[in-house]
């Protein structure tokens, strides 16, 4: 079951950290004469098909059963594309900016809801908890996976969701990059996450479009990242009190 799933979950989300060395500490400062980086993420081509489980094979059929396509199967949309060609859940950051305005301390939250993890993509950051709440009466387990860029590391797995309301908290092991988290009884529940080091992201909406404030005037390394359809990187230059646009477009791998 893992493998077919981690064949489309080789980019996915969770773990912090890019570089060979450890990275500088982010420091909050004035921002003087901040930009403003805009922009969309589109997809161009076929959209790939939705992922198709046979409930039969899972556990609480009945209740995982009601976002069902009526024939058997759970479908799972790991690419969502709006009529104007918008990407949504891709994550947009600014790389190696060193100061800059408040990094909130913010911990991550999902949701167990109708067997679905949601949202589908996060960001996280090292040594701050994501939290995940169950509100289904089915109990769900978790299979968490973290991912630099040459391994793979295994956080858990265990059976914390156990009723409604029940909940379970996973901090970062280290300086990763990726994660991905997956229902051991349930595979179509899946979520990505990926690792910020500073407060210069956003995460697309339906439409695709993006938009980031507060940018100390420079040149940057901007990354748009989607958990199966992999990254682009751009270099943008953001004037002072001005505004940057730019566009991402992804295919079909």
């Amino acid at each position: 079951m893992f493998s077919a799933h981690w064949r489309l979950c080789l980019t996915l989300s969770l773990l912090m950290g890019l570089g060979a060395g450890p990275a500088r500490a982010y420091e909050e400062a004035a921002v003087v004469d901040g930009g403003t980086i805009t922009g969309s993420v589109t997809f161009a081509g076929l959209e790939p098909p939705l992922k198709r489980f046979e409930l039969r094979r899972s556990p609480d059929r009945a209740y995982c059963g009601a976002l069902s396509d009526g024939s058997g199967y759970r479908l799972l949309r790991e690419v969502a594309v709006d009529q104007e060609g918008g990407l949504k859940d891709v994550v947009v950051t600014i790389e190696g900016v060193a100061k800059g305005k408040p990094f909130a301390s913010e911990e991550t939250k999902l949701d167990a809801n109708v067997c679905q993890f949601l949202p589908f993509v996060s960001v996280v950051r090292d040594r701050h908890p994501l939290t995940i709440t169950n509100l289904d009466p089915v109990a769900h387990d978790l299979q968490v996976y973290e991912r630099d860029q040459e391994h793979v590391f295994i956080i858990f797995h265990r059976p914390s969701l156990t009723r409604t309301g029940t909940t379970d908290r996973i901090k970062l092991t280290g300086a990763r990059r990726e994660m991905t988290m997956q229902c051991g009884m349930h595979p179509f529940m899946q979520a990505h996450g990926l690792a910020v080091d500073n407060p210069y992201y956003a995460v697309t909406g339906r439409d695709g479009t993006f938009a980031i404030g507060g940018v100390p005037p420079g040149t940057y390394r901007v990354t748009a990242w989607h958990p199966t359809l992999g990254e682009q990187q751009q270099e943008i230059v953001v004037p002072a009190k001005g505004t940057a646009a730019h566009r991402f477009t992804f295919h079909n791998k």
